[in-house]
């Protein structure tokens, strides 16, 4: 767990630090023994807590100037904005300085600078409400360092990992189902009002007919609903892999189509419910059971600590070489209960 003696300080500072077996190593195995477990913990307790909470709170910061300068207009004046927006951009190079991971602060620091320099605020406000809810998901990331949060995060990396593969092919089926529904319901054309092609969205629409006064429907149409951009969702391929997934969500964007005059895209639902919605969604939530099962332990959770980040890119290269901090030997205890149940396995 120590770092090399000979070192170069400004090459690690700037350039490239060196590594310790501690921080090379990947395997969860170590994290299941009392030996690796002490190591993390005498390391979170000499450095790693301190950091960490230095580093949190100078994000909390971060994201409070950053939220309010998203604020509109009404609430704070251009000078205001300006300077918050200013504050974010010092503390977003900060962050960037010893951040590993830089995309998370330089999207937020570029949209800082580029709001900073302009007035209107309706040319990013998109981008903005994207960067607020990642800053926010960074934020509760903090948590996992805590045991009773840490877990849960270990079990949805890991759950995620082991089923990448099985969403691949859920993903393929899926554009493979909205390429067959593009095909069979693409209109002719998107412009005319062509009421003989039953996939023009004029055809799709509500009509509406008249009551004549002996209480009967007049044959001819009296109003027609104008069609919108949802009357017919595959009017385009993008359009028809979005209806899919509603589809998934329970809703149904075929039902303005007769079943008796398309007979095939009855078929195609039939099959894309069995097999999507029936068959593979209760296989997935069964392959969610059984990875939850292998990730629900201590050492995943011990694995997500980010006490290698502390070392590697926010310690300096001298502190690493301290040994109060990265000694050769670790001394520590074992409540004598815990070996006995050790000795009787």
């Amino acid at each position: 767990m120590t770092y090399p003696k000979d070192y170069n300080f400004f090459k690690e500072l700037f350039i490239r630090p060196q590594s310790s077996p501690f921080t090379k190593t990947q395997n969860n195995d170590l994290f299941k023994t009392w030996n690796g477990e002490a190591i993390i913990n005498f390391k979170w307790r000499m450095f790693g807590v301190y950091y960490y909470a230095g580093i949190w709170i100078l994000f909390i910061i971060y994201l409070a100037y950053f939220t309010l300068a998203s604020i509109s207009y009404d609430i704070f004046n251009k000078e205001n904005r300006k300077k918050l927006f200013f504050l974010s951009i010092i503390l977003g190079f900060i962050h960037l300085l010893f951040e590993v991971h830089f995309s998370a602060y330089f999207v937020p620091v570029l949209t800082s600078i580029y709001c900073y320099r302009i007035e209107k605020n309706t040319d990013y406000k998109e981008a903005i409400s994207v960067l607020c809810l990642l800053l926010d998901i960074k934020f509760l990331l903090f948590f996992r360092e805590f045991e009773s949060f840490g877990i849960y995060f270990a079990i949805i990396i890991g759950v995620a990992k082991r089923i990448v593969s099985f969403l691949f092919i859920i993903l393929i089926i899926l554009f493979g189902f909205a390429h067959a529904f593009f095909i069979l319901l693409k209109p002719k054309s998107e412009h005319d009002q062509d009421l003989n092609d039953p996939n023009n969205p004029w055809s799709l629409t509500k009509k509406y007919h008249q009551i004549t006064e002996d209480e009967n429907i007049a044959n001819t149409t009296t109003l027609i609903e104008e069609p919108d951009s949802n009357t017919n969702l595959f009017s385009n391929y993008p359009n028809s892999l979005f209806s899919m997934y509603l589809f998934l969500t329970d809703r149904n964007s075929l039902s303005a189509w007769s079943p008796n005059d398309n007979p095939l895209m009855i078929i195609l639902m039939i099959v894309f419910s069995f097999v999507i919605v029936v068959y593979l969604m209760n296989l997935f939530i069964g392959l969610l059971n059984m990875a939850i099962e292998v990730d629900n332990d201590r050492a995943s959770y011990l694995a997500q600590k980010v006490l290698v980040k502390i070392e590697l890119f926010y310690l300096f290269p001298n502190q690493r070489r301290w040994k109060a901090w990265f000694p050769d030997i670790i001394y520590y205890y074992v409540n004598d209960d815990k070996i006995v149940k050790i000795n009787e396995k």
